[in-house]
């Protein structure tokens, strides 16, 4: 902070507040994957509504205790109570797609919760590293143009070091916010295909064991 300039504790604290986000959203999205391997849980669920033993599917959700579980699991319930429902079959299906619907609205915004802190300081980071570049070099050339001989070169260097602290520690913090953001989308768009992948089985499912 002493060496890099006034800019350079701002960007300490963007660092900062990426780390802090990064290991909330780590935690967060781990336990939303829940446990297992996503695409086996719907092929379980899969099997036991094909033999119409829907207490095992719901089983297989309390084990996965996930994000895509959690969806199953309300969906579930839903294809439970529709089974004896004197209700047509269309309406059935409309009433565990919508019931899907509503469990997976609650469950996508915790999702997505505080990204955009890493992607705007992805942005912002890095333009911050070139302000503080941008001022170390005219505190450089204007140390050279008021002093001569060898502390002009030493003011030169000072200022060389304090525009590179500052350009290494925007691009740190900038590469870290990038590389944490597109994992942690990767990671959510799995667990939303999950979540679409299990609604579609839960209404294909239905709509051809009880016509």
């Amino acid at each position: 902070m002493y060496k890099g300039g006034i800019i350079v504790p701002i960007l300490i604290g963007a660092f900062l507040t990426v780390l802090t986000f990064v290991i909330e959203r780590f935690m967060t999205i781990s336990k939303a994957t829940g446990s297992g391997n996503i695409a086996e849980f719907i092929r379980k669920v899969q099997y036991h509504l094909a033999n119409k033993n829907v207490d095992a599917a719901i089983a297989e959700c309390d084990k996965q205790k996930g994000s895509v579980g959690n969806v199953m699991k309300a969906g579930l319930r839903k294809y439970k109570e529709m089974i004896s429902a004197e209700l047509d079959t269309e309406q059935k299906v409309l009433a565990i797609q919508k019931e899907v619907e509503e469990a997976t609205a609650l469950e996508l915004p915790m999702l997505e919760k505080n990204l955009v802190f890493l992607s705007t300081i992805a942005s912002v980071a890095t333009l911050m590293g070139l302000l503080g570049t941008v001022l170390g070099m005219i505190r450089s050339f204007a140390a050279l143009g008021e002093a001569g001989g060898g502390e002009a070169a030493q003011r030169l260097s000072q200022g060389i070091s304090e525009a590179l602290y500052n350009t290494a520690l925007g691009i740190g913090t900038s590469a870290i916010s990038i590389i944490m953001y597109n994992i942690f989308t990767t990671k959510i768009d799995g667990i939303t295909y999950g979540i679409d992948e299990s609604g579609f089985t839960l209404t294909q499912s239905f709509a051809s064991l009880y016509k």
